[in-house]
Parts: structure tokens; sequence; C-alpha cells
């Protein structure tokens, strides 16, 4: 096969992973969690210090509001809020928004490569978190790749898994 052929036939990491998840059904799931990054411009500086996304379940987005007073004034503002939301997403992928009197988290989440190594890569997965990693990359033919992405799937489990461990503590 000469060079030229094989580049045409590259398919880039995005275009299999999103491949991947439509699937499985995820994909629409994954646009809605893009709510995380857009809700300070969608909300403001001001608003966003206060309020902060905690949870998603079933189209409704739970956020953490650190005052009362400012969750009644969010609550007059959330037909609102909740359209701005769903335009920046681009479809309406939001349902709702329910306030919780919380203390919002005040930075993103952080990237897994500014977790603590000690902490993640110790993590254990169980037999059936394995068996849904080895499940999810099974139908793909390119045996480098289902290696690559099991591995990738594994570390994103781990990374989890001691998110989940530390929230707990």
């Amino acid at each position: 096969m000469d060079p030229s052929h094989r580049h045409r036939q590259v398919i880039g990491i995005g275009s299999v992973l999103n491949s991947l998840l439509e699937q499985r059904g995820m994909e629409e799931k994954l646009r809605r969690y893009r709510a995380w990054q857009l809700w300070d411009r969608v909300v403001g500086p001001q608003i966003a210090a206060r309020a902060r996304p905690f949870k998603l379940r079933d189209n409704v987005l739970e956020i953490r509001v650190d005052h009362p007073v400012w969750m009644q004034q969010l609550q007059l503002m959330k037909p609102r809020i909740l359209q701005r939301l769903n335009s920046a997403l681009g479809e309406s992928l939001i349902r709702d928004i329910y306030l919780r009197h919380g203390r919002p988290r005040q930075a993103p989440p952080p990237a897994v490569s500014e977790l603590p190594t000690l902490g993640w890569q110790q993590a254990q997965l169980s037999a059936d978190e394995e068996h849904q990693i080895a499940r999810t990359v099974a139908p793909l033919a390119d045996p480098q790749l289902r290696q690559r992405l099991t591995e990738l799937f594994r570390r994103q489990a781990q990374v989890n898994k001691a998110r989940r461990e530390c929230s707990e503590n």
C-alpha cells in the first residue's frame, strides 16, 4: 500500500471517540455536560462566584448557591438563565435548573494532570468496571486503537473513582 493511500484512511481520534460515544448513546449526555464549561460565560462573573453547577440529572441542572438571598434572586432569573444556557449549548438540552443551598465549587474541576498522582493511580477497578470497558471497545477492529482506548478509559475510571472517594471523605 502506498503512503498516500494509507494517509487517506487515517481517522482522527476525535471522530473515533464521537462515533463510539454515539453508538453507546452517550453523545447527547456529553453535550449536556458542556453546561459546566459555559456556565461562567452565560451567567457572568458575579453570579458564577456565588453559584456553580453541581449535578445533572434527567436534563435538570442542579446549581449550588452559597446564600439564600442569591437563591431567591436566581430563582427569579431562572427562565432567562435557562434560555441563555440552552442557546449557548446550541440546542435545548437542559429542561430545568434546580437551585440548592450549599458551598459552590469555586474553580472548575481539576484536569487529570493536576490530580495528585498518588491517589488516582492506585485506584483499583472492579471486575464489572473492567468488563464494561472491554465491552465498550470490543467493536473496534483495530487492536492498537482498542488497546489505547482501553488504557484511556481505565485511567478515566480510576480518576473518577479517586474523585468519588475524595468527595466522600
